[in-house]
């Protein structure tokens, strides 16, 4: 997978949140988003992954444009600010409820990806009994469940104890060897740089290569 964005832009009543972003990114590396709250990473995120629409430039997925020739990239996996999920089901349900959307996804693969993040498919507790680690470790399983080409991953490390960063970090370490592309924002900088194959930094909607 390639992704190119060019002259990337976005206002928001009035204010330019993402200000000629240019960068080109491809599969089998991460990409480190450093920066404040509010500075745009998210912002770009959301773009990547077709939630929101440039007020200027383009963002093209294998030389396909999204939002023009498709609403967002094939084979997405992330984890945008804090997962939402239905209270009244278990960990696995939810993730049975969605697998089941694009119908692509095994019970053994849903499975699997609750155990790569330490919760256990057979619990029959319900989300609403969940600590806010576990629901952060609920939302890394869905945005991995269906092995995706692009990993969108913004503050995973948000709520995690010790255990749940060092299972994170292995999660990440094999996407990446698996092919996958990785965009992660992430406040601690030593956890990105140890992680990323490249990072860039976000002041004020600008994007520029640390």
């Amino acid at each position: 997978m390639k992704i190119t964005i060019t002259h990337g832009s976005k206002e928001i009543h009035g204010a330019r949140v993402l200000k000629d972003v240019n960068m080109t990114l491809e599969s089998g590396a991460v990409y480190g988003f450093l920066g404040k709250n509010g500075s745009g990473k998210t912002m770009l995120m959301r773009a990547v992954c077709g939630l929101i629409g440039l007020t200027e430039g383009n963002i093209d997925v294998d030389g396909i444009t999204i939002g023009k020739g498709q609403d967002f990239p094939s084979k997405l996996g992330m984890l945008l600010e804090t997962p939402v999920f239905l209270p009244d089901r278990t960990g696995y349900g939810n993730l049975r409820l969605l697998a089941a959307i694009r119908g692509e996804t095994a019970p053994e693969e849903i499975m699997a990806a609750l155990e790569q993040t330490g919760l256990d498919p057979k619990d029959r507790r319900k989300v609403r009994k969940y600590s806010l680690g576990m629901r952060q470790r609920l939302g890394i399983a869905c945005a991995i469940m269906e092995s995706p080409g692009l990993l969108v991953l913004d503050e995973p490390f948000n709520g995690l104890d010790e255990d749940g960063c060092r299972l994170l970090r292995g999660i990440i370490g094999r996407q990446r060897e698996a092919g996958c592309l990785i965009l992660l924002a992430c406040h601690d900088r030593e956890e990105l740089e140890t992680l990323s194959d490249w990072i860039y930094r976000v002041e004020d909607g600008v994007f520029s290569q640390a």
